[in-house]
This record gives structure tokens, sequence and C-alpha cells, in this order.
């Protein structure tokens, strides 16, 4: 699988490129929709940040990218801080989403954490991924990243929950939760290292591929 065996060491960062028009250069509705504009802000920041790092990216890259002027970007965001900052909540919610759906779930816990681990990965692969792994390693205010560590740290709480329930409903092999739950997010955390959206295989293909593998590791053993 030509995707999972590049080495993330070779991978250059690309110059960030638009995944949608500028709303602000795109039709009469969209260019009055403040919301719409808002994300358009902080997926242009995401791309960015993606491909150039947090530090060596400017407001006026962003603003660059959108077909804007910086001043316009302040109507949205406080400053880069506050973008990265956004950027993380963005990329972050779906997977609170996809485990508080597991956790209300009625099939077994393993079929539960693959569908959550699914979503989790393709979260990783977009473009939010750098930002959701990276942001709390860089210039946030107390405040932020410990706002940060929080999310975090529910995922990971939910992640064990649902290890533990397989543990008993018996639909997950002897494991310990905390490390498997480590181990787990570490993997595909390590994902935002080196995919990139130009490859040959989409988000989907690789959260797949990878979370097949952990289901595997996470049978109960037969006799």
């Amino acid at each position: 699988m030509p995707a999972m065996s590049v080495n993330p060491v070779t991978v250059q960062r690309r110059e960030a490129k638009p995944s949608h028009p500028s709303p602000w250069r795109s039709r009469r509705k969209a260019r009055a929709d403040r919301g719409l504009k808002r994300d358009a802000v902080i997926r242009a920041a995401a791309r960015a940040f993606n491909a150039r790092g947090y530090h060596n990216t400017s407001l006026d890259d962003i603003a660059a990218t959108l077909e804007v002027t910086k001043p316009t970007l302040y109507y949205y965001v406080a400053n880069k801080e506050q973008l990265l900052f956004e950027c993380f909540c963005a990329g972050i919610e779906p997977v609170r989403a996809a485990f508080r759906d597991a956790r209300a779930g009625g099939a077994d816990a393993r079929t539960r954490l693959r569908a959550a681990l699914l979503r989790y990965a393709q979260a990783i692969a977009s473009d939010f991924g750098w930002c959701m792994v990276r942001a709390e390693d860089q210039d946030l205010s107390d405040s932020m990243r410990a706002h940060v560590k929080a999310l975090k740290s529910e995922i990971d709480q939910a992640m064990r929950r649902l290890l533990r329930e397989g543990l008993a409903d018996g639909s997950i092999g002897a494991c310990d939760p905390k490390m498997t739950a480590f181990a787990l997010a570490g993997a595909l955390n390590w994902i935002a290292h080196w995919y990139r959206d130009d490859q040959s295989q989409s988000a989907a293909q690789i959260a797949a591929a990878f979370v097949a593998l952990f289901e595997n590791g996470l049978k109960p053993r037969t006799t």
C-alpha cells in the first residue's frame, strides 16, 4: 500500500492550496454568509499550517490564499493564535461526535470502537489533522492549551471506556485499556505527519486500512 510506506522524514511540505473557491470571490449568497466565510478562513489556515508550519505561516499568507486583505481576517479571529485554536476545535469536533455516537450505539463495543476510529482516522487525514496533533506544541495561551488538553483527554477516556466495555462483553481480547488507547491514538495521530491529500489513496481508504489492522489485533483469541 504505497501511501502507508511513505517515509515521513522525506515528505516535503507543499504550498497550501485552496480546497474551495474563496467565498469572497464566489456567488452572491456566499459573499453574504459570514459563517461560510469564517469556515473558509479556518480551513485556509489549517491548510497553510499543514503546508508550511505554524511559525512559518503569516496572516498575510492566509489572506492571500483567500484573495482578501489581512484586516478582513480580523472580522473572524482576533489573531493567529486564535486561528490555530479554532483549527484544532474544527478538527476535533467530528471525533468527539464519533465517540458520542459510539457510546449511544447498540452494537458490541468492538464494532462501536471501529466506527469511532474510522471517523478519528478520517479527521486526522483531513485538512485539520496537523492542527489536531500539533496545536498543543505551539504558542497557545495557557487557557487555550488547557482546553486542548481537556478535549484530548475526553477522547482518550472515551476510547478507554469502549475498550473496557469490549473486555466486559467479550468482543475485545485481553488488553490494558490505557496502554491500548495510547497506542491507537498514537498510530492514528501519526497519519498527520505524512499523509497528503494528493497521494494515491483517499483519507477514507487510509482510515479503513489503519482501522483494519487495529481491529484484527483487538479480536479475542480463540484456542
